[in-house]
């Protein structure tokens, strides 16, 4: 399955460009932020800059996992790194309850793009799903590539995760 793509900035939009079977379609919320110096806030909306060493953020996630393939809830953290040059380094650990009990860890890396003049970071993921349930060993054996947005201003995310 193709997505359209449009230029935003010279970055890939909402709609990038991702072929393979969707597996799952996530929008959680941020439910808490931890700051290491930097205020998230200030550093997201643009009004201060990342200091020289970057800035830490550790972003607490919750909510709807909704798929053809999987269905369930998403709790996990990004311990994000808003380096000096711009570029928002994901990297997510997280868990996702599905609708029938089992659990299945998710790591993903990836980077968040700001949108010029906008509140609104298009996303791009790396994911790796890993579960010892029998019913779900099958996401040990595909790799993920998601595209998305988050909305710093409002706190919620919009991802769709492609097996590749």
């Amino acid at each position: 399955m193709k997505e359209p793509v449009e230029q935003i900035g010279g970055h890939m939009s909402e709609h990038a460009v991702l072929s393979g079977e969707l597996i799952y379609q996530y929008v959680p919320h941020v439910t808490q932020v931890v700051e290491y110096g930097a205020s998230a806030d200030a550093v997201f909306s643009g009004r201060t800059q990342p200091p020289p060493e970057g800035a830490r953020f550790d972003l607490y996630l919750e909510g709807p996992v909704i798929g053809p393939r999987l269905t369930g809830t998403l709790t996990g953290v990004d311990y994000l790194n808003f380096r000096a040059d711009g570029r928002a380094e994901l990297h997510i650990h997280a868990e996702i309850t599905t609708d029938d009990g089992p659990k299945i860890a998710l790591l993903a890396t990836g980077l968040a793009t700001a949108e010029k003049g906008s509140s609104v970071f298009q996303l791009r993921e790396n994911v790796v799903l890993t579960t010892n349930h029998l019913d779900y060993l099958w996401v040990n054996q595909i790799q993920l590539w998601a595209a998305g947005t988050v909305d710093v201003a409002k706190g919620g995310v919009d991802l769709k995760a492609y097996a590749v």
